[in-house]
Parts: structure tokens; sequence; C-alpha cells
């Protein structure tokens, strides 16, 4: 057994099963995810606990997936101390050197809103947070709990990137980045930089690892997490090196 596995039980918790559903990442397959009863209302232990075994957070609720047949969706994640940027990610941080950081509690903002608006609408108009709305938006990222933070991102005093993350006792979960999607911010590639800056909060605070969700293989859209290097994935109940990985 890994040293990584969490040290109090999840087996007295109760989680549930949704009926199969289209998979939002392989098309033709069917989706089923694994979730723990929203009556439940988790401490810090047990959101540790269920993240070592590869549960995510969604607004209020702890999943993971649970496909009959399917394994293609792979926990993983960036041992930070062993982490080196390559050349393009070290121009890049060069690059947004002039970007102005804060963190603050992930609570609604209409300025934040209003990006993660003009966000969905641009990049994400064909997907299932189309179209954005308060509501979504609320249940999505906004949660009163002093471990779930937002992370701004300033140029100039002005908003261009939000990366929402969790702030867990062996790591920080990235839950979701949203950026300015106009053309003058292209170069900028925030969605990466905003890996970097959790990267270097979480070797701050003598954190272990950056939780990046799940990695598909034949999904175009996570490819940008092979780029960050070393990646650990889970394999069981195990953390191991990805097969690849420097």
């Amino acid at each position: 057994m890994s040293s990584n596995t969490p040290r109090q039980p999840v087996r007295d918790l109760r989680f549930f099963l949704t009926v199969p559903h289209s998979c939002s990442y392989l098309p033709g397959k069917e989706a089923t995810t694994l979730f723990l009863d929203p009556k439940e209302t988790p401490g810090q232990s047990v959101y540790d606990a269920l993240t070592l075994l590869g549960f995510r957070r969604s607004g209020q609720h702890l999943y993971r997936p649970h496909c009959d047949g399917c394994n293609a969706c792979i926990s993983v994640r960036i041992p930070v101390d062993d982490f080196v940027p390559n050349r393009t990610q070290r121009r890049l941080m060069r690059r947004n050197a002039d970007l102005e950081i804060q963190v603050l509690p992930a609570q609604f903002s209409s300025e934040h809103y209003d990006l993660y608006a003009r966000y969905i609408c641009t990049r994400h108009h064909d997907g299932d947070m189309f179209p954005p709305s308060h509501e979504q938006y609320r249940t999505f990222l906004s949660l009163d709990q002093p471990w779930a933070r937002l992370m701004e991102f300033r140029l100039q005093g002005e908003l261009v990137a939000i990366s929402a993350f969790d702030e867990l006792q062996h790591g920080l979960s990235a839950i979701y980045t949203f950026f300015d999607p106009s053309e003058h911010f292209e170069r900028r590639s925030l969605g990466t930089q905003a890996v970097l800056a959790l990267v270097q909060r979480a070797i701050n605070q003598g954190l272990p690892h950056l939780y990046l969700g799940y990695w598909i293989e034949e999904c175009r859209k996570m490819s940008y997490k092979r780029a960050f290097q070393p990646l650990e994935q889970l394999d069981g109940r195990q953390w191991r090196r990805m097969i690849g990985s420097s």
C-alpha cells in the first residue's frame, strides 16, 4: 500500500452512482459518476482522503468517474519539488512577470462572473456549460469553505484570469481556470500561467503536490497537462510516475 493511502477511512460515507450518460470527453461513450452523498458535509480530512483516491470537487459535490469497462480518466498530479519548467514555460513566466496575483475566498463577484461569461461564450459555446448564468457560476465556483480559494490575475488593474483551487493538507487541487479570451492575450497562455502560479504557491506553502484532475490520452483538450513534467498518476490506490514522465 502506498504511503499516500489516506489515514481516515471513508467506508462509513454514503456514495451514489449516476445513471449512464453521454461522456463529455469521448464521443460515442457513456459515462457513470460516483459521487459522495450530497447530504454529507465532509470536513477537511475527508476531502483530503477522497482526493488521494481520485475524487474531484465540482461546487459542493465530490465525485470521480466510475464507468463500466472504461478507465480512460486518469487522476494526475505534479510533484512540485521535482517540477522543472521547460523552455516554453520559462519564457512564458518571463512574459507574464507583470501580472499581479491575489488570492481570495471563493465568493461571488460580478467582475469575476463577467469574465467567466465572456470565456464560456467564446471558448465553450458548444459545451455543457453554455449558456452561462449567475446561478450556474455560483453553484460551480462559489463555496463558503476556508479551503476554497480564487487566484486573481490582473494586468495594470484589469482582471485577466481567475483560477479556482482548493487548499488541501497534501497539496493544492486545481478546480477550474477561465481567462480573457481576446486575441490580445493569446501570447500570454493564461491557462498555462495559472498552473505555473499554482505550482509556485504549493512550493511556497511547503505542499508536495498540485492535483490537475483527470487526464484522458484521447482527449485533445487535456493534452496540455503532459507539458508539466514530471506527472504522477493514480493507479488503483497508488500514485506512480507516469510512463514517459521525466
